[in-house]
């Protein structure tokens, strides 16, 4: 092991030798000792401006005013743009717009009567022949119009007449049966017959029903108050010995709390 500042066992034998580094010749520093990103913590660093709102102000854009597609851009003709345009075009023309010497070439083909010996027969031509004035020709018969509709909802349209119009009373069948039911108890005799046989069930629906009939109710006696107490006429007499020893210990009794049987 090397010391401190000294040469390795290979140097100082000289037998055997490392190969070189291929550096500068400096040191070999750790990557768990090696600063990372020294310059971001030297200087000053880059400063943004904050976090942008969405908003349809200016401060939602990042121009800090706004700018139009056409800055200074003034109306613009088309039919103007297009004449000035045909003009700068007119005034490259030498001269005159060329004509043939000899004019144009009549057709000669499938249609043409250019060339043949009768020319063009008028009877084949494609123009409209002049015509008289169309006069409708007159009706022969006149009949009545065609009546309107099916027959339901409409007057005077079936072969029969029209039924006529009746009229009728708002509250007829009340009425009618009223003036039925008057007759028909105009003409009883008597009430209704009833049957005195008439089968029942053998338990009654009801348990405390009963054909006897009710007792009286009774009535309630009132009791007579006095309005005066009672008072003896003669005073009370004097009491017993048992009477006279209760009156005497019933101070004491009452002081003590306790309870004196004789």
């Amino acid at each position: 092991m090397p010391t401190e500042g000294g040469k390795t066992d290979m140097e100082r034998i000289g037998l055997f030798s490392e190969m070189e580094y291929i550096s500068v010749g400096d040191k070999y520093v750790s990557q768990f000792n090696r600063p990372f990103n020294e310059a971001a913590s030297k200087n000053r660093q880059m400063l943004s401006g904050g976090s942008k709102i969405l908003s349809d102000l200016q401060a939602g854009y990042f121009d800090p005013h706004f700018e139009r597609i056409f800055e200074g851009e003034g109306y613009v003709n088309l039919n103007q743009m297009r004449r000035r345009y045909m003009m700068e075009e007119a005034k490259k023309n030498l001269g005159k717009a060329f004509l043939p010497s000899s004019g144009d070439k009549k057709p000669c083909g499938l249609g043409s009567y250019y060339g043949t010996i009768g020319g063009p027969v008028p009877f084949f031509s494609a123009l409209s022949k002049p015509r008289e004035k169309y006069q409708a020709p007159g009706k022969n018969l006149y009949t009545n119009p065609g009546k309107k509709g099916t027959g339901y909802g409409y007057a005077n349209v079936t072969i029969g007449k029209q039924f006529s119009h009746s009229a009728d009373f708002y509250d007829a069948p009340k009425l009618n049966y009223k003036r039925d039911n008057e007759e028909h108890l105009r003409l009883l005799k008597g009430s209704p017959f009833k049957l005195n046989l008439y089968p029942r069930e053998y338990f009654d629906s009801n348990p405390y029903f009963s054909e006897k009939p009710l007792p009286p109710i009774k009535k309630e006696e009132k009791k007579v108050l006095l309005s005066i107490p009672f008072k003896p006429s003669s005073p009370g007499k004097k009491g017993t010995k048992y009477e006279e020893l209760q009156d005497c210990f019933s101070p004491i009794l009452l002081a003590t709390g306790n309870q004196v049987v004789f």
